[in-house]
């Protein structure tokens, strides 16, 4: 009888610690390296801001934090490998949107994105609307005319089946009413070698990928994603100001496994704002077109929820699925 008592009170007692230890974790965070997963290859937008912040973070956190690139499945090996790791918040996922709030509506998961602890968004840049240099339209008005003079006759490229961009140019098509073919490839590089060598009409992509190539003339840029123009093509307008409510942006976040405390995610978070808050990496952002963001968890929660009702909407009208 004293045994059990004993066991009792000690299982008790331990229970009663636990939230002492989780404060304890969450003060001493960090004591070791923290690892970023990015789950795509070196490279692109998805790995340069990402190795951005990592370069910042250890001045703030006083740890070395490193970028690991684990690419496959569009994002989501990567993304299943922070799912199931230890929610310490020593290891990271860096994340586009579409990861946390498209791709559970369209294909069969071994994880759940919504349970993810969000962290901070670390930038955001529109998603502009690029012509092929031989189609006769040079701008949006133009173009959504030429549209619906020629229905099914002209084409928009896509980095696959229900990506960002496949999603982008079905909203378009719904709010211009205009019916254009799909022609999806399989990633950015043939989708856009092929558009700049004219066997695709258009094709939605984020501003910082598609900078180079409208400066050096290879690429009409028709319109803007974001609600407002771009300082580096004031000419250029906003799709929202032909079709009033467009929007589509992207943005990269850094995300943590579900069950990390939430004075560990506060502590990133805030490490996170500072970063976005740095003069040299404000000067970096304004070189690419991207706006530093550095919210909070709740804010970020927040933008999630948001696009995700928004582009489930488009995914249900357009019957969008897995290949």
């Amino acid at each position: 009888m004293l045994f059990k008592k004993y066991c009792l009170g000690f299982v008790v007692s331990m229970i009663g610690l636990l939230p002492v230890h989780a404060q304890n974790a969450a003060s001493n965070f960090p004591s070791k390296l923290i690892k970023i997963i990015v789950p795509y290859p070196p490279g692109g937008t998805a790995d340069l801001l990402p190795r951005m912040i990592a370069e910042k973070l250890p001045a703030l956190l006083g740890q070395s934090v490193i970028v690991e690139n684990r690419a496959g499945g569009g994002g989501n090996i990567g993304a299943e490998f922070v799912a199931r790791a230890n929610p310490d918040g020593y290891t990271l996922l860096a994340t586009p949107p579409h990861l946390l709030t498209i791709n559970h509506l369209i294909y069969k998961l071994s994880f759940d994105p919504g349970a993810l602890s969000p962290v901070s968004i670390i930038a955001s840049y529109p998603n502009v609307l690029l012509a092929s240099p031989t189609l006769p339209a040079k701008n949006i008005r133009d173009f959504i005319a030429l549209a619906q003079a020629r229905p099914q006759q002209l084409n928009f490229a896509s980095q696959g089946n229900g990506t960002s961009t496949h999603l982008t140019a079905e909203l378009f098509k719904s709010m211009a009413k205009v019916n254009l073919v799909h022609v999806p490839y399989k990633g950015t590089a043939p989708a856009i070698a092929d558009l700049t060598g004219g066997h695709v009409d258009v094709m939605f992509d984020n501003l910082i990928t598609a900078m180079p190539l409208v400066k050096g003339g290879r690429l009409t840029l028709l319109g803007v994603g974001s609600t407002t123009r771009v300082d580096a093509f004031p000419d250029v307008p906003a799709i929202a100001e032909i079709l009033p409510g467009f929007l589509s942006e992207t943005w990269m976040g850094i995300v943590a496994p579900a069950g990390t405390p939430a004075a560990v995610v506060q502590k990133l978070s805030e490490a996170i704002a500072k970063v976005t808050q740095d003069p040299e990496f404000k000067r970096r952002m304004a070189e690419l077109y991207a706006t530093p963001i550095g919210n909070t968890p709740v804010q970020m929660s927040d933008i999630i929820k948001k696009d995700t009702e928004r582009w489930s909407k488009v995914i249900y009208a357009a019957q969008i699925k897995a290949d």
